[in-house]
């Protein structure tokens, strides 16, 4: 039976008579068979948000019901693939219909006929269950594909071979409690629901990104949350590059969720030219792109975290360490602002819908490192850029994000025109991890990490309220005391807190050589108020050398770390010699 369009508005359309209609069905709108899905029912009318353009559609024309939800499929192929909000392969029909989509083109996400070499971890006469990993296939240079049980599944394995199979071929058997089950690669998943899981861990390993500001003063943990607000032109985006390339996630799926479309051209043309860090292999062989522009249907866009949510869950279920990033999630939620305002919902603050909060927590909560089903222990953490006008972040979609999200990295206009990268502000952003983090910083780092962070962040704090004075008096009017927190504080920002994303050196950290710059400051700093308090006067550290080796570190490889490190106490000693000299 198939239904009738009884009204057309923009993405959304109403329809009659479709067949057993039920929340969420996909469904194919009109002779060009546009993706659709319903999001009401009213008696015997549906709702429907359609995924494509809907230009040339009448009423009249036919609804079919395909009785599933929207899902992705999942099997190997996915890493190093590009798609749209609903995973269409956009390379694939790039080649069908050329550089514009065309209305109602479709192709198969995955390639059916390429065929994977299949190792199983168990042995036949098994008993298993959903979730639990049956096997690998090498699917990247970099990343094993951990086949799994299909959630739904349980019981004992009565067939499993090794070989060469495409995704739709049979690989093992299951005896269910329903009968005999053929196993095979591909498996569905409905984007909008969570994958289950056995236990949520508490977030105590961090997300090490390689950017000494996020590390070591507002640091993300595996699992965690992070909200990157900030204008336009201040570094979102970049941002967000950066730690697809250095951080140490297993896997990377990127979401351009509604940007525009040079910057998500040049997404797609840079990233698969870089190479992975750590193993010098593509980047792209450990990452998923999702790519919906500002001139796609709104709809998808909706749609496109969702999907990119499903992805990193799957992947986090064979117990990888998945990062997501989301490029925005102002731009998705101006998509639920539309199709609110087409579904005639009582709109909320500043017209987005009522239930924007909400949507957004739906989405962060699916962060979490976790015990998978399998037993296996994987995370996946999300980290949302957010694009309020003119970096006003009182706005619905930043304090909706702030309130559900645990770290806060602010990105700062003024910040950006300087040149400063990471344009973050060091007084506005926070992370609520520290506490839960603090253990391991402690046995993997230093003991006295905690302590000397929170002494140099005390000292850019300090610069703050000093700059306000000199404001109004001038430097030379204050004290030697003041003075040298302006010198510490200038040596933070410029030899530590700035970093260079095009140097091959200090474009990464290491949490080793953040140690040793942040202690090599401190230690600095501790001479300054040694010698200040003996009356000592601060235009003695004018042009000292150790500044000059300490504002080479950072540029210095980790092996070569420990020399300069000694050249670093070497000029420290000469200004002990110097200053007693000069004192007496």
């Amino acid at each position: 039976m198939e239904g009738i369009i009884t009204k057309v508005s923009g993405a959304v359309v109403e329809a009659t008579h479709v067949d057993t209609p039920k929340m969420n069905d996909m469904v194919r709108v009109g002779l060009s068979g546009l993706v659709g899905e319903i999001v009401r029912l009213q008696n015997d009318k549906a709702v429907i948000q359609v995924y494509e353009d809907t230009t040339g559609l009448r009423v009249g024309d036919r609804v079919v019901n395909t009785h599933t939800q929207l899902s992705v499929k999942l099997a190997p192929g996915l890493l190093g693939s590009i798609f749209d909000g609903i995973q269409r392969p956009l390379e694939k029909i790039m080649a069908q219909s050329g550089d514009f989509m065309a209305k109602g083109v479709d192709a198969e996400p995955l390639d059916t006929t390429k065929k994977w070499k299949f190792i199983p971890s168990v042995k036949k006469g098994s008993i298993v269950k959903g979730g639990q990993v049956i096997g690998e296939v090498q699917e990247t240079s970099l990343i094993k594909h951990r086949v799994m049980v299909p959630l739904q599944l349980s019981g004992e394995l009565k067939f499993i071979e090794e070989g060469e199979f495409t995704i739709n071929q049979k690989i093992a058997v299951i005896a269910d409690k329903t009968g005999d089950v053929d196993i095979i690669m591909l498996q569905e998943w409905p984007v909008r629901l969570f994958r289950p899981v056995k236990e949520k861990l508490p977030p105590e390993i961090p997300l090490i990104t390689g950017q000494r500001v996020l590390d070591s003063f507002f640091p993300i943990a595996k699992g965690g949350t992070a909200a990157i607000p900030g204008p336009f032109g201040s570094g979102k985006t970049v941002t967000q590059h950066s730690l697809a390339e250095w951080s140490d996630a297993d896997i990377i799926v990127y979401v351009g969720c509604g940007e525009r479309g040079n910057e998500m051209t040049e997404m797609l043309t840079t990233l698969p030219k870089l190479k992975d860090p750590k193993s010098g292999k593509s980047l792209m062989d450990r990452t998923i792109l999702i790519a919906n522009t500002s001139n796609m249907p709104v709809a998808a866009r909706e749609a496109s975290i969702y999907t990119g949510a499903a992805m990193a869950e799957y992947y986090r279920d064979m117990g990888y360490n998945v990062a997501l990033m989301a490029d925005s999630t102002s731009r998705w939620a101006e998509a639920l602002r539309e199709l609110s305002g087409r579904l005639e919902e009582m709109p909320g603050e500043e017209g987005y819908p009522a239930y924007l909060s909400s949507r957004i927590a739906d989405f962060y909560e699916r962060a979490g490192r976790v015990r998978t089903l399998g037993g296996d222990t994987g995370s996946l953490t999300l980290i949302g850029a957010v694009s309020p006008a003119g970096g006003d972040i009182s706005e619905p979609v930043s304090q909706s994000t702030l309130r559900v999200t645990r770290v806060f990295w602010a990105l700062d206009s003024a910040l950006a025109n300087a040149r400063h990268f990471p344009a973050i502000n060091w007084l506005n952003s926070y992370s609520l991890y520290e506490d839960d983090l603090t253990p391991w910083y402690k046995d993997n780092i230093a003991r006295d990490w905690p302590e000397l962070k929170k002494e140099l962040m005390t000292v850019l704090a300090r610069e703050a309220e000093i700059n306000e004075i000199v404001q109004l008096v001038g430097y030379d009017a204050l004290p030697d005391e003041d003075k040298m927190i302006l010198d510490i504080a200038k040596i933070i920002k410029e030899d530590f807190l700035q970093q260079n994303a095009f140097d091959q050196v200090d474009a990464f950290s290491s949490i080793k050589k953040q140690y040793q710059i942040l202690s090599s400051i401190n230690e600095l700093y501790s001479l300054e108020k040694s010698c200040v308090s003996n009356q000592i006067p601060i235009s003695v550290f004018s042009s000292v050398r150790a500044k000059d080796v300490l504002a080479k570190m950072k540029y210095i490889t980790d092996d070569k770390l420990d020399s300069v490190r000694r050249d670093f106490e070497v000029a420290l000693e000469e200004i002990k010699n110097n200053t007693v000299v000069k004192n007496e």
